[in-house]
């Protein structure tokens, strides 16, 4: 129609607001629905990835990975953080249903500057759970009963749960979340991260054996 122009309205400010914070997430390791939890106590956003229907019948294949920045985005050889979050999605996509949550408990709950002062302590001969002794916090602070919560907002509370750490699957238990497996993920294991993992393992009860230390 000559002399018609048609505009579009902009989004209203409560419009904007009502606005799911949820979306479509392709990556390399398969096509997963992201959606965002905003933790007002902290005002953190932490994440649920997930793929395909969470509600059974068999247990959902679930990877709780608390944040590692220096792993995950940097690609450090001082821990398996990063392998382990990017075999853990390759899991979920080839079994082909599955949750990734991702909690903003940056250096096992201690913080970006302070796993960073612990990294110049263990430069100096300490041990990963020695230096966050040294700096007055605790071996481990993480927390799951937000990752519980997520869980169950996302459809699922029987899991099986990808971790070679039993506290991880105690702290869910008491949480109300059916842990029906521990699937062990060893991987990223090398030379600059072996001494981390035996820690680990010999002083924090880790499943991680020593074959798994020596393997290829």
């Amino acid at each position: 129609m000559e002399g018609c122009n048609l505009v579009e309205e902009p989004m209203q400010i409560e419009e904007i607001d009502s606005v799911p914070a949820e979306a479509n997430l392709p990556t390399v390791h398969g096509d997963f629905r992201i959606r965002i939890f905003n933790d007002p106590s902290t005002n953190l956003d932490h994440v649920a990835l997930t793929l395909g229907d969470m509600g059974g019948p068999d247990p959902t294949p679930v990877r709780i990975h608390s944040e590692c920045l220096t792993g995950d985005a940097f690609g450090s050889l001082r821990c398996d953080c990063g392998p382990q979050l990017n075999a853990a999605l390759s899991i979920i996509n080839k079994i082909g249903y599955g949750c990734l949550v991702y909690l903003r408990q940056e250096g096992r709950g201690i913080g970006l500057l302070a796993k960073i002062q612990a990294y110049n302590l263990q430069d100096k001969g300490a041990d990963t759970l020695d230096a966050n002794l040294l700096l007055g916090h605790p071996a481990d602070a993480r927390d799951y009963s937000l990752a519980a919560t997520i869980l169950n907002a996302v459809g699922t509370n029987r899991i099986n749960l990808m971790t070679n750490n039993p506290d991880k699957v105690e702290q869910l238990t008491s949480l109300g979340v059916e842990v029906v497996k521990r699937m062990p993920l060893i991987v990223g294991v090398n030379d600059e991260n072996k001494e981390y993992l035996g820690t680990k393992a010999s002083r924090m009860g880790h499943t991680i054996s020593d074959d798994d230390l020596d393997g290829p």
